[in-house]
């Protein structure tokens, strides 16, 4: 891990963005096949994590409609003491920034910093793809934080391509609306079946987000804020929703359209990344 930090350390859990998200097919067990660019954006959640003398553990922030035991860093965390054998105890703290059902992916970063910090602090000593098959049964966009690199993903979410994506600022717009993953994709009205492309033909600009005119037509606001977005830029979903987004060249050019927002919208500017603040940086050669 690039970045050693410790029990005293806050543990950054970044957004992320889907560049395009298209649903190619439905496996037979009903889960959908997908393909999708992973793009990190500068804000994140904070995660603390202190040690406890018993084995038990512990969520000490109270997050609106989400039981403890549902918590996906408390399921993460449950998830590592099962698979490793380790009977330890923890205390989780999240400083929560990232929009509940937002489709930023913040409970997924959550649970992959969850991950990434325990195995360190527990001296768990698992590999990055054994985190990853974790993290995967707890949500598909896990891994890809596990992973740790802007990348292309296929199959649920879970075979991942390492890909280059240009240097980029982002309008994101927050609906006040919390847009629960399973309701999108159980719709019968949702696109199964855009066709695949393969990872090296993927450039900036391409394709759509299959989910969106659901999620629009399911959540008003969704549409609303999407429509205000695209009178001013090339604008789309990010994953099942409700966040949108539009690419900029520049911070000046994001914030000048950001301080146009009317009463009672809401949004902010972020910078996109290459790699999860934890991610080990590239060898130089």
């Amino acid at each position: 891990m690039a970045t050693e930090l410790n029990w005293d350390s806050d543990w950054p859990a970044p957004a992320k963005i889907n560049l395009f998200l298209h649903v190619i097919g439905r496996r037979a067990d009903g889960y959908h096949l997908l393909q999708t660019v992973f793009r990190f954006i500068d804000i994140n959640d904070y995660l603390r994590f202190s040690p406890r003398a018993d084995d038990k553990i512990v969520l000490a922030t109270d997050l609106p409609g989400t039981p403890a035991g549902q918590n996906l860093a408390v399921r993460a965390a449950s998830a590592l003491c099962a698979t490793t054998g380790i009977r330890k105890g923890v205390t989780i703290t999240i400083d929560k920034r990232l929009p509940m059902g937002g489709g930023l992916g913040g409970g997924s970063s959550d649970a992959a910093t969850t991950l990434l910090a325990l195995n360190q602090l527990w001296g768990a000593g698992l590999s990055s793809p054994a985190l990853q098959t974790i993290g995967l049964g707890l949500g598909a966009d896990v891994p890809v934080f596990i992973y740790g690199h802007n990348a292309f993903a296929e199959g649920v979410g879970e075979h991942l391509t390492h890909i280059a994506v240009p240097p980029a600022w982002y309008l994101v717009l927050v609906p006040g609306v919390s847009v629960p993953t399973a309701a999108i994709f159980s719709d019968p009205e949702l696109c199964r079946d855009t066709p695949g492309i393969r990872p090296g033909d993927w450039r900036p600009g391409f394709g759509s987000n299959d989910l969106e005119a659901v999620a629009c037509r399911l959540y008003p606001e969704v549409a609303r804020h999407l429509q205000w977005l695209r009178q001013r830029a090339d604008a789309r979903m990010s994953g099942s929703g409700a966040c949108c987004f539009a690419e900029f060249n520049d911070k000046a050019s994001a914030r000048a359209i950001l301080a146009q927002l009317p009463a009672g919208m809401k949004g902010f500017v972020a910078q996109g990344i290459d790699r999860h603040p934890l991610a080990e940086k590239p060898r130089q050669h």
